[in-house]
């Protein structure tokens, strides 16, 4: 007769050891509940109402299912095409001079500067102000008249323009300002990207005879890859959702000349169609996804490369 091997049993001991390390595990995952009843609150629910909503003509007390009418009466609003390319535009160009400044301001707050941690501080204090203040405070810098930047041309010879009353200027006035802003936590973003660089490869380009120049181009920019991914991602994303700070100084003018998706659906709310502005809203959702996503992916890839 042969005998049978059984597998390997284990000692109650061992067992219960077992058991108890499974639930070590999964008490981990418990962490998890709260942020996920709060994602559910504050992101999943919201969004599932307003694709309903979007689909109907609502007020406080009643909605009324007209299906994709509020989609195709959003589409043909005849300032649409303007808001789109002011949106791009302005996404673009804040997001790029996020980054270009960002960078320049982390490569000089990390050298071995006097009052470094001051001018830090500095640099980062627009970021703590209110956005509407800041709209404000510049909408009054940029009178045509009494303004102190056309005052300060004027010192030097320069006949300053009426920078947010122009269609010419009023959007890129907007968004000079909402670098200004910005650019602060760009910065932070970027010197702990430079910090996290390890010394050694600095070392190397000294001994190799190389300078500041070479330092930068061929140690702090492809290692600051990450950094810049980052700031791209959160810059575009807030350039193309941006409208406090254009509502409060140019409201969308003049005219139509610096409307943006986000001020068109304001608008719509304030005409009362409710579900005009959700539709644009849900479409507003829609294009920064269909941007961002495949911005992130090749973002995403290079910095795999990198």
């Amino acid at each position: 007769m042969t005998k049978q091997h059984a597998g390997p049993r284990l000692e109650p001991g061992a067992a219960a050891e077992q058991q108890r390390a499974r639930r070590r595990s999964a008490y981990p995952y418990t962490l998890y509940l709260p942020a996920a009843v709060v994602y559910l609150v504050i992101f999943l629910v919201p969004t599932v109402m307003a694709f309903y909503f979007a689909l109907t003509r609502w007020t406080l007390f009643d909605s009324t299912f007209v299906g994709l009418d509020n989609f195709r009466d959003f589409l043909s609003e005849q300032n649409l095409r303007i808001g789109f390319v002011n949106t791009l535009f302005y996404a673009v160009v804040t997001s790029g001079l996020k980054v270009v400044c960002g960078l320049l301001l982390g490569v000089l707050l990390t050298s071995k500067l006097r009052l470094r941690g001051f001018l830090r501080s500095v640099v980062f204090f627009p970021v703590l102000v209110s956005t509407v203040a800041v709209g404000i405070t510049f909408s009054a810098l940029l009178r045509p008249d009494t303004g102190l930047v056309n005052k300060a041309l004027a010192l030097v010879g320069v006949d300053g323009p009426d920078w947010l009353g122009d269609a010419n200027t009023a959007l890129l006035s907007v968004a000079l300002v909402d670098v200004w802003k910005g650019v602060g936590i760009a910065t932070v973003i970027y010197i702990a990207g430079i910090l996290s660089i390890p010394r050694d490869y600095y070392q190397a380009v000294a001994v190799d005879g190389g300078g500041a120049w070479h330092r930068f181009r061929h140690v702090t920019l492809p290692l600051s890859w990450p950094a810049t991914y980052s700031v791209v991602i959160l810059s575009f994303i807030g350039g193309l959702r941006s409208f406090d700070l254009i509502w409060t100084m140019t409201r969308g003018g003049p005219g139509f000349t610096s409307d943006t998706i986000a001020s068109i659906i304001y608008k719509q709310y304030q005409a009362g169609f409710f579900g005009l502005s959700t539709a644009g809203n849900v479409l507003l959702f829609i294009v920064v996804t269909a941007i961002v996503v495949p911005l992130n992916y090749v973002l995403g890839k290079r910095q795999v490369a990198a």
